[in-house]
């Protein structure tokens, strides 16, 4: 059977940079890489191990704009600090506020992007238990806020829970970077991880401990939408990888395909398959969107 020359993992790095530069940002952004790796084993069989799960969804804000299914990216919905949600309750998070696959799935399934409720219906099982509360990162483009504020925030509440492991799931390409700089921290102050992502490139450049990957369109790190064996056996591969990598750098791919047909990895941020009409209407909301983002952070 032959094989599309496009069939391969998405290039979010060079995509992303093309993109924002022809959007007007000439500033190209410059990505965290790391060539050594911290890596922490378990100390005990997952089945026995208490997990904290860190997400870069945003809490639904009703009086922040469109955040449902389709919508498009709205700065307004963004957060800028680490927060916590209790693990025992729902909670209605969504990810319209990050940079995700728009053209290529539907964000109509939380369970695709927010593995919470899959988790708790293993939990005992699978694995030990759960903390009692899980931990949102922000989606921040500064490597040094990052790691200087956001990691030992996250260290702290875990800590805090008693977690012995954790589970991260990005979305978009700087989310990917984020959850991979927070479970290099984590590691390197003896919490072992695995983050479930997309975007494999970029979680390569930065160096994560663990990564169970999967090439579906950004949004989809916790298994396909409205498909419930996918979640579970992308949650349950993530596991068995938190258990057996042996050394850092272990990143196994997950055997699931998106579909049959491989043109939708042609479609996110190429500039090559967009119009002047349309890359201008990117431009113009983009600088809008920037200011946005701007003033809530100064507010």
């Amino acid at each position: 059977m032959s094989v599309a020359p496009h069939d391969v993992p998405v290039p979010y790095m060079q995509r992303t940079r093309d993109w924002y530069l022809a959007l007007g940002f000439d500033n190209p952004y410059v990505w965290a890489h790391h060539v050594d790796t911290p890596f922490t084993p378990l100390k005990k069989p997952v089945s026995e191990t208490k997990l904290a799960l860190i997400t870069t969804a945003a809490p639904y804000q009703a009086d922040k704009g469109d955040q449902g299914p389709g919508a498009p990216y709205n700065a307004a919905a963004k957060f800028y600090q680490v927060y916590s949600g209790d693990v025992r309750k729902d909670h209605d998070l969504r990810i319209s506020h990050v940079a995700i696959d728009r053209d290529n799935t539907t964000m109509e399934d939380p369970n695709s992007w927010f593995p919470l409720p899959a988790l708790r219906a293993v939990e005992g099982r699978l694995f030990g238990s759960l903390t009692p509360r899980f931990h949102g990162l922000p989606t921040n483009r500064s490597i040094r806020h990052t790691e200087a504020v956001d990691a030992p925030e996250i260290l702290r509440r875990c800590r805090e829970d008693g977690a012995e492991a954790a589970l991260l799931v990005p979305n978009c390409p700087v989310c990917h970077q984020s959850v991979t700089l927070i479970a290099r921290h984590l590691e390197a102050n003896g919490i072992p991880t695995v983050v479930m992502g997309c975007a494999r490139d970029v979680v390569d450049h930065v160096g994560a401990p663990r990564f169970l990957f999967s090439d579906f369109p950004l949004g989809n790190a916790a298994g396909k939408p409205h498909d419930p064996q996918s979640q579970a056996d992308t949650l349950a591969l993530a596991l068995r990888v938190l258990e057996t990598a042996p050394a850092a750098r272990t990143m196994v791919q997950n055997p699931q395909r998106w579909s049959d047909d491989p043109s939708w990895k042609l479609n996110y941020s190429n500039i090559a398959t967009r119009t002047a009409e349309e890359m201008a209407a990117h431009r113009a909301k983009a600088h809008a969107d920037r200011d946005i983002a701007k003033k809530i952070r100064q507010g």
